[in-house]
């Protein structure tokens, strides 16, 4: 009787398993039961919070995967997916749902390399950035969409021409050379941004963020910051120039390591264009404004590329289970990648942890900041660096360290409180005089001369 019911919960589990992993389009409500299906299934390693609401007051609900859901813990990178930014642009959506699943059905199977994943990150996904552009563009269905039909949120706002333009303040501010790192919003930013957009701002300021990609369509390719060109801010017209980051070589791999985990991204030609190795600088192809992956660069800790996922932006059913098989390596490879470089804890000489010290690399003019706990995360290549934290109060420290190929290289610094020195006493001639003697010495003289206003 026990063995037959072993076998009964065992099949059921494998029919809930195939029922979870179907390949359809998810409308709104369809997409929350399957975010809340997921948190029942795996409880002890997610979590599901909304970070606000769109404007027609539909929730931007985040998917957590960790081993301590809700919690940040010390020397564990935070990692995000946002999808469907576009709402006509559904194949991002479909994935991260497949991406949720296939993530908690694995954790339950004991896969190795998803546990070890999920217990030394801490990832947030969020499927859909513009739910109420989606609901249009499904109204239509993959049929009969247009290419801009739901693209942009219920106000007619394209979300990703929506952030503050951080672009044109450090072009602004001495050209290249300018201040490229955790530059300070207009003080009347929250007035020229939708809910989605004041939604996301609020979110990555109060989570420190690593590594992040956000999910389009309409095209296959990587593409990495930045997006705006310099030149963009002299013409009207569109300027294709390359625009490099001062980590352009780290975004060149970070992006290879999508398109060439990707089923076809990395041949190069798709949809009727070609990028080399499947990656393009975001300039190079077209200049944007206002978009997301500038800001989270320019802004924050987030080194953030952008995925162009499909040729057809609403492809039809029949098609998501190919498009899941080409993209699933990707999306696991692409959230490993958080696991490179250094990181390490800034502390004072009694280890407490020191938030917002910076941290500097020489030769690579972006330097991040440690978080709230004194931890920070530095994206690097493979080589020797010499990297420098400084924080107000405190002395500078500079270490020398070698990053390899695999795992992130532990860096601590431990900061001394800076000494702040005296000016010297001045020396008197003779007897030390008190107050009232001092005053009788220097009453004769203002009498003399007389008294100034």
């Amino acid at each position: 009787m026990a063995r037959w019911l072993r076998s009964l919960v065992g099949a059921l589990l494998l029919l809930e398993g195939a029922a979870a992993l179907s390949f359809l389009h998810h409308r709104y409500e369809e997409m929350v039961q399957a975010l809340f299906r997921v948190q029942s299934q795996c409880p002890y390693v997610t979590r599901i919070y909304s970070i606000g609401r769109s404007v027609e007051g539909r929730h931007l609900y985040v998917l957590e995967f960790s081993d301590y859901p809700g919690i940040h813990e010390p020397l564990e990178p935070e990692f995000k997916y946002v999808g469907n930014m576009h709402g006509n642009e559904v194949l991002g959506r479909e994935l991260l749902l497949q991406l949720s699943e296939f993530l908690c059905e694995e954790y339950r199977r004991s896969n190795e390399r998803i546990t070890r994943l999920i217990h030394d990150t801490r990832i947030h996904i969020m499927p859909s950035m513009n739910p109420d552009g989606y609901e249009v563009a499904a109204k239509q269905g993959p049929d009969g969409n247009g290419y801009l039909t739901g693209r942009n949120n219920a106000n007619g706002v394209d979300l990703n021409r929506n952030f503050p333009d951080l672009n044109t303040f450090m072009y602004y501010s001495g050209e290249i050379s300018g201040p490229n790192h955790h530059i300070p919003l207009p003080e009347n930013w929250k007035s020229q941004v939708e809910p989605e957009t004041l939604a996301v701002i609020q979110w990555i300021s109060s989570y420190n963020f690593v590594l992040s990609a956000n999910l389009h369509g309409g095209a296959v390719v990587a593409n990495y910051p930045y997006d705006k060109s310099q030149d963009q801010r002299f013409r009207s017209h569109r300027r294709t120039v390359n625009t490099p980051t001062p980590d352009d070589r780290l975004f060149q791999k970070l992006a290879k390591t999508y398109s060439y985990a990707h089923g076809w991204m990395h041949r190069g030609w798709n949809c009727g264009d070609y990028f080399a190795d499947g990656i393009t600088n975001g300039a190079s192809w077209y200049s944007l404004s206002k978009g997301m992956q500038d800001f989270n660069y320019l802004y924050t800790n987030c080194f953030e590329i952008t995925l162009e996922l499909s040729c057809n932006k609403f492809p039809p059913e029949e098609d998501l289970e190919r498009q899941w098989m080409a993209n699933r390596e990707a999306l696991v490879a692409f959230i490993e990648e958080v696991h490179q470089g250094i990181k390490g804890m800034v502390s004072d000489e009694n280890n407490n942890g020191i938030a917002g010290a910076v941290i500097s690399v020489h030769g690579i003019s972006h330097d991040i900041t440690s978080g709230n706990m004194g931890d920070y995360f530095r994206l690097l290549l493979p080589g020797t660096y010499t990297v420098t934290a400084s924080a107000e109060g405190y002395q500078p420290q500079t270490i020398t360290t070698t990053v390899g190929p695999a795992a992130p290289s532990l860096v601590h610094f431990q900061l001394k409180q800076d000494v702040v020195r005296k000016p010297p006493e001045r020396k008197n001639s003779g007897t030390r005089m008190n107050n009232k003697a001092l005053h009788k010495k220097v009453v004769p003289r203002a009498t003399r001369w007389g008294t100034r206003r």
